[in-house]
């Protein structure tokens, strides 16, 4: 059996924490900032948690995270 790969473009957006959870970086942050308001790009810093709907098709393109 060949080893499997990791998706290297979720590699790039998506990191296992150490409980396990995956985290996304937040979308909409990167340009076209002069229309959105300061709260709107304020509640967009930080990580969140990916879907629970997604987890399944995550870990299969991460799997060895």
């Amino acid at each position: 059996m060949p080893k499997m790969k990791t998706k290297s473009g979720a590699a790039k957006r998506f990191k296992v924490r150490g409980s396990g959870s995956i985290k996304r970086s937040q979308a909409f942050k990167r340009h076209i900032l002069t229309k959105k308001t300061t709260k709107n790009k304020r509640h967009l810093r930080g990580t969140q948690d990916i879907h629970a709907s997604d987890v399944k098709s995550v870990r299969a393109m991460l799997p060895n995270a």
